[in-house]
């Protein structure tokens, strides 16, 4: 369930504000008419704030499964409607963690789980993702491991045993979709993730960074608070941190509770009723900004609002000074309203000092409100290319079983998923599909816009149907392997005739081999596809039409063997007799016994020896002439199929 919320933009409510004030009804729409008319109107506005402004707004409480509402109130869902995989956990018990922190969910399986959102026509949004291990799995070793978003590396999480950390990005979305994905790096170290929330923002804010990089949070202090800002304070859910106020700093609050925000980013009122500043008129004040040890490109924002009314003798100017050089024209905080300074193009670092120095006609020292640091991300990628991505949703609509997969197919390349093969191009494609065994049932739906692909492996699935034409139209398909499946019909020529191709079909029973004859014709004349029993069945005639003439003929043999036989067996006797006498009127002993019975049993081995021989004979002749597509596993012709 994904939760969306519409809030109506400032001048687009004021418009309408306006246009009801300025047009008054018609005279007969009264009574009735005019209920009816307030209800139209009514209709009328709803439509128009859906078309102006459809914004997404998600709070994922990652391992639960209730909805409640916290003390921000804020609403929060369970994740289970989002992800298939990975498993609930909860913490040990603890009473200094907000609820919210209690679950998490984790993942054993894939080199990356993702979260996926959909985000209508795209636009700037902010993600965040929060970790807090808690010792849910009692081992007292808290993972580290990549997050992502859409494709690109984000950050690696390091994780404590007792401490949350949250990360925050914000930037445009380049398609209708986000996603957010944690992958494992390290062996027996285990991905997890307690919170995700994602907030739309005004495509006016955060203006000055490039549209195709993304902004992710270091700092977002709210120097004068003494607690946490955040919803329903701030309209768009970021997270104020109040700031530790060092030695020769001093908090002070405003004397005008009315505070006019009229500049692009939109800091909540409350961060802007209090601030810090020193408690020496010409000393600086020196801001921290949670920046990596290494240079990486950065982004600031700083907010500046005077808290109280100056007189005519006092002034307040300073500017903004980067490792000792001023960066910045001088600044006067206004009163009653706020001032809003951004800091872009710069590289910096923890060893950065970025510092707020009067200038020499100022009275009074700097002062400041609140304040945003981010590293920028640049080159955000496009993902992997959108016809590939298309294809892809209609195979996982297909085959729910590939819905476990989400997130970009390819990128990050090392994170690609399982069952795919990515090129290396900067917008990647689809080279390979590898979905043996995956249980796959059903028809093969339209994946053509896969114009790239070179390997589609689908063996060993229950695939029904006949082979598509669809496939046939790959201009760089090298293998294709079909084998083990239910699939009938004919083979598509555009496949056979590919001599180019690899393609395995064994093991499709009811499959045929386009170019050979599919069907037996009856008496009738009524053509049938033969199954397996009939076509068993129809070589009987031709076998039986063969070998009972046979026997005939071996008969006919068996019986002049035997006269001749016994004819040399008589003059052999014969000559025995007269050879082996012992002398004149000695017999040498009676004669030898004719062995008839074992004529006749070699006589009957030898006819059955020829007529195995000449059974084998005949079925492997009717087998090349009546093809069986049972026992079939090989088909010789332009290219090979086994």
């Amino acid at each position: 369930m994904q939760i969306i919320s519409f809030r109506m933009p400032k001048s687009n409510s004021l418009l309408i504000k306006e246009a009801l004030s300025l047009s008054p009804l018609p005279p007969y729409l009264s009574g009735l008419n005019l209920l009816m008319a307030n209800h139209l109107m009514l209709l009328f506005l709803a439509l128009f704030t859906l078309s102006v402004s459809a914004e997404v707004f998600v709070n994922l409480d990652c391992g639960s499964s209730d909805i409640y509402t916290d003390e921000n109130s804020l609403i929060w869902y369970g994740d289970d409607s989002y992800i298939q995989n990975g498993e609930s956990k909860t913490v040990q018990a603890s009473s200094s963690i907000p609820h919210v922190l209690s679950t998490l969910r984790v993942f054993s399986t894939r080199k990356k789980n993702c979260y996926s959102f959909d985000a209508g026509t795209g636009g700037k949004v902010l993600v965040r993702a929060s970790f807090y291990y808690g010792n849910y799995d009692k081992k007292s070793s808290p993972p580290t491991f990549d997050l992502q978003f859409d494709g690109n590396y984000w950050a690696t999480v390091v994780t404590s045993s007792d401490q949350a950390v949250y990360y925050e990005a914000i930037y445009d979305i380049k398609g209708q979709s986000l996603s957010v994905c944690l992958a494992q790096t390290k062996p027996d170290q285990l991905p997890f993730i307690s919170t995700l929330e994602v907030r739309s923002l005004d495509s006016g804010m955060y203006g000055h960074a490039d549209p195709n990089s993304a902004l992710l949070l270091t700092r977002r202090v709210a120097f004068g608070t003494n607690d946490t800002v955040r919803s329903p304070d701030d309209t768009y859910d970021r997270i104020w941190v109040p700031a530790v106020v060092g030695n020769g700093l001093m908090k002070v609050e405003s004397d005008n509770l009315i505070m006019v925000v009229n500049v692009a980013d939109y800091p909540p009122e409350a961060v802007l009723l209090s601030a810090i500043t020193s408690t020496s008129s010409n000393a600086s004040v020196v801001l921290g900004t949670n920046l990596p040890t290494q240079k990486v490109p950065i982004y600031m924002n700083m907010y500046f609002a005077e808290m109280s009314q100056l007189d005519s003798t006092e002034k307040r100017s300073f500017e903004i000074y980067i490792d000792g050089k001023s960066i910045s024209d001088p600044i006067i905080p206004p009163y009653g309203s706020v001032l809003e300074m951004y800091i872009t193009n710069v590289t910096a670092s923890s060893n950065t000092s970025v510092s707020l120095v009067a200038t020499s006609d100022s009275t009074l020292p700097p002062l400041i409100n609140a304040m945003e640091v981010f590293s920028v991300y640049d080159a955000l990628t496009d993902g992997t290319n959108s016809k590939d991505v298309e294809a892809l949703a209609s195979l996982q609509s297909n085959f729910p079983i590939l819905q476990e997969w989400s997130g970009d197919p390819c990128l990050p390349s090392p994170f690609t998923w399982d069952w795919v093969a990515c090129s290396t191009d900067q917008t990647p494609r689809i080279t390979a599909l590898y979905l043996g065994g995956f249980g796959l049932s059903g028809l093969l739906p339209d994946f053509s816009s896969m114009d790239s692909i070179q390997t589609i492996d689908m063996h060993n699935n229950s695939l029904n149907g006949e082979i598509p034409d669809f496939l046939g139209t790959f201009s760089n398909l090298k293998e294709l392997n079909l084998a083990d499946n239910d699939l009938s019909g004919s083979i598509p020529s555009s496949l056979s005739k590919n001599n180019k191709l690899k393609l395995v079909v064994s093991g499709n029973p009811s499959l045929c081999v386009s170019g050979k004859s599919c069907k037996t014709t009856t008496d009738t004349g009524t053509s049938t596809t033969p199954s397996g029993s009939s076509k068993k069945s129809s070589k009987l005639p031709v076998i039986l039409g063969t070998i009972i003439p046979s026997f005939a003929i071996f008969w006919v043999i068996v019986g002049i063997l035997a006269t001749l036989h016994h004819k040399r067996k008589t003059a052999a006797i014969a000559a025995m007799s007269a050879g082996q006498m012992g002398g004149p009127g000695k017999p040498s002993g009676p004669p030898q016994a004719t062995p008839t019975g074992f004529n006749v049993q070699m006589a009957g081995k030898i006819g059955e020896a020829i007529i195995n021989e000449f059974r084998v004979d005949m079925t492997q002749q009717t087998g090349s002439d009546i093809p069986n597509s049972t026992d079939q596993q090989t088909y010789q012709g332009d290219n090979q199929i086994t």
